[in-house]
């Protein structure tokens, strides 16, 4: 089988904002510490997994944020109508 050449590397996804959640996860490119350590030994394979998992990541991360805008706050205008639910 004929390996395709890459005549391009493929660059590292970071947006210059390096901060982490509790996780691991990079806030600015979703790279985990592990992916981020490690990108520059990649090879162009393992780099497009990479890519593929932030791909992935990002449309968790923006269903998540879809779903708390949808869940809308209860709010009371007297204390009596929160009684009543009680």
């Amino acid at each position: 089988m004929n390996e395709q050449i890459e005549l391009f590397p493929i660059e590292s996804p970071c947006v210059g904002v390096c901060q982490s959640n509790k996780k691991g996860y990079c806030f600015g490119c979703l790279r985990s510490r592990k992916e981020r350590q490690l990108w520059f030994e990649m090879t162009n394979e393992q780099r497009r997994e990479v890519i593929r998992l932030i791909v992935g990541r990002r449309k968790r991360l923006e269903a998540m944020r879809q779903r708390q805008k949808e869940q809308l706050p209860l709010v009371f205008e007297s204390e009596q109508q929160m009684e009543s639910l009680l």
